[in-house]
């Protein structure tokens, strides 16, 4: 499958890409979507150009330094209300991941189980944050340690698990004070993508902490 640009496209079904809190459209070489199990185009997505990869690492780059400055309980508390959004939408995502990736429903909600785990820990980010101070760990010698968030981190997910495998990135990034972006390979399906996207945006109506 390449990217080259279709014609006859119904742009009301392309999606976009989500940064800064909203879907932004793209019109650059739009990738058909297929039903693995019929072969019909079911959709479209846009691959993103470079100015659209410029506008989601600026949106991250600006969000980072107030999210940076976000007491861990608070990101905890957007985390939990993140992960109660994922599990009221679990049928939706696993449907997805059937229609366009081709597992079967079971294998799919196994899959969304388990990167549902992940938030849950995430979750738990004010312990984990905590850092250690200890004395005289040799002469005239104390050690501590400080946790602190790097920036933008950027991760590239692979096809084979659209939803476990980013619920392994982001929502650990996110909650210790990172802001994210995410690169699918052209492989991965984008509706999976959407839905936790709309989940982040109704857990963190000012979601420019991930694009």
């Amino acid at each position: 499958m390449n990217a080259t640009p279709a014609t006859d496209i119904n742009t009301a079904n392309v999606l976009g890409h989500f940064i800064n809190g909203q879907e932004v459209a793209d019109d650059n070489r739009p990738l058909p979507i297929t039903n693995p199990a019929t072969g019909q185009v079911v959709r479209h997505v846009a691959m993103a150009s470079r100015s659209t990869v410029e506008e989601a690492i600026a949106a991250a780059e600006t969000a980072f330094p107030a999210w940076r400055d976000t007491p861990p309980a608070k990101r905890a508390r957007i985390m939990f209300r993140f992960k109660q959004l994922l599990e009221e939408h679990a049928d939706e995502i696993a449907a997805a991941i059937t229609d366009e990736h081709g597992k079967v429903l079971d294998d799919a909600m196994g899959e969304f189980g388990r990167g549902v785990e992940v938030v849950d820990y995430a979750c738990g980010i004010p312990e984990l944050l905590k850092g250690e101070y200890s004395r005289n760990v040799g002469p005239g010698i104390d050690s501590w340690s400080d946790h602190q968030p790097l920036g933008v981190v950027a991760g590239i997910t692979p096809f084979n698990f659209p939803a476990m495998v980013p619920m392994w990135m982001y929502p650990m990034a996110i909650a210790c004070g990172n802001t994210f972006v995410r690169s699918p390979p052209r492989k991965t399906r984008p509706r999976p993508c959407s839905s936790h996207a709309c989940c982040t945006k109704r857990a963190c109506p000012r979601a420019s902490s991930i694009s």
